[in-house]
Order: C-alpha cells, then sequence, then structure tokens
C-alpha cells in the first residue's frame, strides 16, 4: 500500500515538472511580443542583476518576457536544450548569454533556420566557429572583458609596485569571457618583468571551487602576494581560504563583476578591488534592442556596456 501511495505521489509530481517545464525560470504575460532571455545561470547574483534589467524594459516595451536558465554556470547542453524549447514553441526573439562560446553554435543555427533572432549577451559566441556553419547573431551587448582584464592587471602592478609573486584563478578553460580577461591581464603585466605568476589554476567560477584550489595555491606557494580572479565568486572563495590561513590584508585580491558581496569585502578590507560590469544596463540593452530588430529596426553589430574599477575610494 506504501510503495502504492508513492508511485502515485512520484506520478503526480512528474505530471507537474512536465506542465512547467524542467529548467528554472519565469515569464509574462501581455500583448506584445515574446522575448526569451537565458542566462548562464538563475543562482548567480550577476545574472539576478540581468534579470531584474531584463523585467524593467520588458514592462516598459509591454514584452512577454520569459526567464530561463540552467542551474550551473557550465551547464552548456542544458542551455542549448533550453533554446531548442524555445524554437519549438516558436518565440519572437532569443537574447542568450552563452555558456559556451563554440558549443551553442549548433543552436544558434537552429533558431536562424526558424527565422528567429538572436541577440548575444555578456559572453560573445566564437566568430570563427559560427561563419564556418553559416550562422548569425544580431549582436553582442556586453563589456570589453579584455579591457577589463587590463585594468585589474594595471591596478594590481601599481599596487605592488611593479614587483612580486601573482596568483591566478581562471574561469572554464576555453571560455571567451575567462580567456579574454585573463588575456588583458597578462598584457598589462607584459612590461613588468619583477611581477611573477606562480600559479594559474581554474575554479570553474564557483566559490566553493575558487576557497579549495585557493587553498591548496597557498600550501604550495606561501609566498604570493596577490590574487587576480576572473570573476568575484571565485575570489570571495579565496577571501575565505586567506582568512584560514590567517593571512587577511596580506595578500591584494583583486576580482571581477563587482557584485554586492565584493563590494561588502572591499569596504572591509578582505578585497582590494573589482570590475564592474553593470549586468542590469545588459539586460535592459538586450530587451530593448531584441525589440527594436523586431520592429525592423537594425541595431549595431556590438553595443558596449561600460566598465568600472569599484576600489575602496569609490565603492558605493
Amino acid at each position: 500500500m506504501r510503495k502504492l501511495f508513492f508511485f502515485i505521489v512520484t506520478g503526480f509530481f512528474c505530471l507537474l515538472m512536465s506542465m512547467f517545464g524542467c529548467q528554472r525560470g519565469q515569464e509574462t504575460s501581455v500583448d506584445g511580443p515574446t522575448i526569451a532571455i537565458i542566462m548562464k545561470t538563475l543562482n548567480h547574483p550577476f545574472f539576478i542583476d540581468m534579470q531584474r534589467g531584463a523585467e524593467e524594459a520588458a514592462k516598459k516595451l509591454s514584452v512577454n518576457l520569459i526567464v530561463q536558465g540552467a542551474e550551473r554556470e557550465v551547464d552548456v547542453e542544458k542551455q542549448m536544450q533550453i533554446i531548442e524549447n524555445l524554437i519549438q514553441r516558436q518565440v519572437d526573439a532569443i537574447c542568450v548569454a552563452p555558456s559556451g562560446s563554440r558549443e551553442l553554435v549548433s543552436a544558434i543555427v537552429k533558431a536562424n533556420q526558424a527565422n528567429i533572432p538572436v541577440l548575444t549577451i555578456d559572453t560573445r559566441v566564437d566568430s570563427a566557429a559560427l561563419a564556418e556553419v553559416g550562422g548569425k547573431v544580431i549582436t553582442y551587448i556586453g563589456s570589453d572583458k579584455f579591457e577589463g582584464g587590463r585594468i585589474a592587471g594595471e591596478y594590481m602592478r601599481k599596487k605592488l609596485a611593479g614587483r612580486g609573486k601573482v596568483a591566478v584563478l581562471e574561469g572554464i578553460p576555453g571560455h571567451e569571457t575567462g580567456d579574454a580577461r585573463l588575456r588583458g591581464f597578462h598584457k598589462a603585466l607584459e612590461d613588468a618583468p619583477e611581477i611573477e605568476i606562480v600559479a594559474s589554476q581554474t575554479a570553474n567560477w564557483e566559490r566553493d571551487q575558487g576557497f579549495n584550489v585557493f587553498q591548496n595555491i597557498l600550501q604550495s606557494h606561501p609566498e604570493v602576494q596577490a590574487l587576480f580572479a576572473c570573476n568575484d565568486l571565485m575570489a570571495l572563495g579565496a577571501v575565505e581560504a586567506i582568512a584560514a590561513a590567517g593571512k587577511t590584508s596580506e595578500i591584494t585580491v583583486v576580482g571581477f563583476d563587482a557584485l554586492d558581496d565584493a563590494k561588502i569585502a572591499i569596504k572591509s578590507g578582505q578585497m582590494d578591488g573589482s570590475v564592474a560590469q553593470f549586468p542590469a544596463e545588459m539586460g535592459k540593452l538586450a530587451i530593448e534592442n531584441a525589440y527594436q530588430v523586431l520592429q525592423g529596426k537594425e541595431v549595431p553589430a556590438y553595443i558596449p556596456v561600460t566598465i568600472e574599477l569599484i576600489t575602496k575610494e569609490n565603492v558605493r
């Protein structure tokens, strides 16, 4: 009898899941066009802010907005599945922050074939891979990641007075966002031969991994004086590892994204700086420009979003 009850409850739950969909998200219902915005994840403060900006723009333009994303930022397959589901639903436009610069190309081509315009946000799609299969995105909306990494590197160089040992926490290997930030950071240190990068390892954008990886780096390289993390979650994990090692305020920490928790860490002196990208503005511009495209208007191939280095002097 208990087994029968279990199967009935499980079956009912599965029915509900099939009705409401597998991926997390939400949507509004108005009379305007239907525009979907797909995040890398809905669990990250950066993308929560992006969603807020998109919702504000959708409300003003009377857009029927669909917001979806995977559980984890590294789940490219889920993001591809979401896009294919949205194509089946015949949405009018898709705005996506790609979890994989190359992996998402095939899904974008399917949207092209269905005559659904695609706009990319925050991360560019690999242009060579897209061109090879005849794919197209309308525009890229986001900050200059290379320049952001360069700004972080210049700041660290000044903090170290041109001399010291540095560690780096990278993003997902091969991912355009992290790679561009890393290239910019290295560019800033090109003519600073007395700054040595003693360790550069991935922590896959995640706070827990930031803690574990940097804890290991500290054990292998206790002489480390500074850390550049390609996003704030990894930086905040590293801050916890630094505190556990009793080295708070001894190691310069610079992150990327200027999340609220990072700003608190900057105010308290646990972090020294972070590069802000303004994700709410990205979400707003994504919906506004998708709407313009649906009205038959042309939009620029690249729509830049401001970046700014946040330090104790200008943190709010």
